[in-house]
């Protein structure tokens, strides 16, 4: 199921035994585009304390009820570390988490596909350089191939395999204003210094592309539209 993270960072985490906290942010990895860590806060009303909980630990969204469940204990995820509110998460901190919730450590087993040395480099000590916040990428400018044509408001997740799908982009401040989707595998890079997502589209395909209305769902059929309009070939 596809669900805007705006709309999930409202969602209510829900342990086996009560609820335990609220979605406040996503963290994924920029070259995979996938999501690695939902960030939990689990504080009350004074104090706030962020947790990491990986996607696998949890089930599909309850939309009607804004809640996502999770198969981890209100103990477990309240006693897991916690983490700083700025970036880079550091691999240490990875490690530890995966030691203590016994989860598979993924850059292990990035390192044997792509057949690099697991040998940890500096920077990897200090965090992943590709590891990013949803909250970070939203605001940023659309660099299109004649200039800048809208701004990232919001993103698509792709909730059975927590995938960033789509881009949400607002034209408003560039173009006629009208919201568009456009895929993250239509991006070419990212300027994170000047907070630029850069995709190999015109602004006309911009801004004739078909409408996105936050109230309809994407779908299968709203995909073939989009992926027709682009002339590019789909990912199904």
């Amino acid at each position: 199921m596809f669900f805007s993270a705006n709309k999930l960072c409202r969602f209510h985490i829900d342990a086996t035994d009560g609820e335990c906290g609220k979605v406040k942010d996503f963290l994924f990895d920029d070259v995979l585009n996938i999501t690695r860590y939902i960030v939990v806060n689990t504080g009350g009303w004074l104090i706030e304390r962020q947790v990491l909980i990986s996607p696998v630990a949890v089930s599909q969204p309850d939309f009607d009820s804004y809640v996502l469940p999770t198969v981890l204990s209100k103990k477990n995820i309240e006693d897991s570390p916690a983490i700083q509110s700025d970036l880079p998460v550091s691999r240490q901190h990875e490690h530890n988490m995966a030691l203590y919730y016994n989860w598979p450590m993924y850059w292990d087993s990035i390192n044997s596909s792509t057949n690099t040395s697991v040998t940890v480099e500096p920077k990897q000590i200090e965090g992943d350089p590709h590891l990013r916040s949803v909250s970070e990428i939203t605001g940023y400018h659309i660099q299109c191939m004649e200039g800048a044509v809208g701004h990232v408001e919001d993103l698509i997740i792709d909730t059975e395999s927590w995938c960033l799908r789509y881009l949400i982009i607002d034209t408003r401040d560039w173009l006629p204003s009208k919201k568009v989707i456009i895929a993250f595998d239509w991006i070419t890079h990212i300027t994170w210094e000047d907070r630029k997502v850069h995709i190999d589209l015109t602004q006309n395909q911009v801004k004739n592309a078909p409408t996105y209305d936050p109230r309809l769902p994407v779908n299968r059929a709203y995909e073939t539209q989009l992926y027709d309009f682009y002339g590019r070939p789909s990912y199904w």
